[in-house]
């Protein structure tokens, strides 16, 4: 991979235009099925399986839990201060240290990581998704969601820029799209473009952020059951206060 300056430059000579091309190509539009926002496994099976699990052995009881992969999208430092205004919210509300690098202590998870996801409720579910009797998807926060929600199922061919929910299953140019049903629909031209000027900057603002994690990065030795996370402001704790 070239150097994170080199990409960053790559990323800001990107031609709107040529990623609108691009997603018009591949074709979306979203059905608001809340793939994107929930876990990879349900909370629970409903009411059936529930009254079927009650005689169910004792390692079997949490399984829909345990088995479930939390929802993870990455959101930068000033993305939660946005979210935090727009409702109030504490930092803890918004956000968590991801957790991939962290380690599980007899406390819980300790180590350190290098960003920090939307935070989940107890299902594993984005908390700001919300789901209709109808079973359709919508999010709380729409007009302050992250670049990351905003450009599903998207991403740019770039080293250093994140790849969202597993491998890409079609790609146009430096577009990837990764797995959706909503793939493969008209979109009209208006939309591509308000897409590809988001995809763009999410390009941008994530190689900006990696840049500021290498160069604010100082070697911390967190205790055990401590968990630190770094980005681009320096160490803080899972509260989002400096780590001192």
């Amino acid at each position: 991979m070239d150097s994170l300056e080199t990409e960053l430059e790559r990323a800001r000579a990107l031609e709107e235009s040529e990623l609108a091309d691009a997603i018009e190509t591949i074709g979306f539009e979203c059905t608001r099925c809340g793939a994107c926002c929930k876990a990879e496994s349900a909370c629970g099976e409903g009411e059936e399986s529930a009254d079927e699990a009650v005689d169910a052995p004792d390692e079997n009881a949490d399984s829909a839990e345990t088995d479930a992969e939390p929802h993870t999208a990455t959101v930068f430092p000033d993305e939660i201060r946005q979210l935090q205004a727009a409702g109030e919210y504490d930092f803890r509300d918004v956000a968590r240290p991801m957790p991939y690098g962290l380690a599980d202590g007899p406390e819980g998870p300790e180590g350190e990581t290098f960003e920090w996801a939307l935070q989940t409720d107890d299902c594993g579910d984005c908390t700001f998704y919300a789901e209709g009797d109808d079973g359709t998807g919508a999010c709380t926060v729409h007009g302050d969601r992250p670049l990351i929600c905003q450009t599903y199922p998207f991403s740019v061919a770039l080293g250093g820029t994140s790849q969202p929910m597993g491998e890409a299953v079609d790609e146009e140019g430096v577009v990837r799209a990764h797995e959706c049903e909503g793939l493969g629909r008209d979109i009209s031209r208006a939309d591509a473009e308000e897409l590809a000027a988001a995809l763009k900057e999410r390009a941008v603002r994530e190689l900006t952020e990696a840049i500021g994690v290498r160069d604010t990065y100082r070697p911390v030795d967190p205790s055990a059951g401590q968990v630190v996370v770094h980005d681009s402001e320096g160490a803080k704790r899972p509260d989002g206060s400096p780590y001192e």
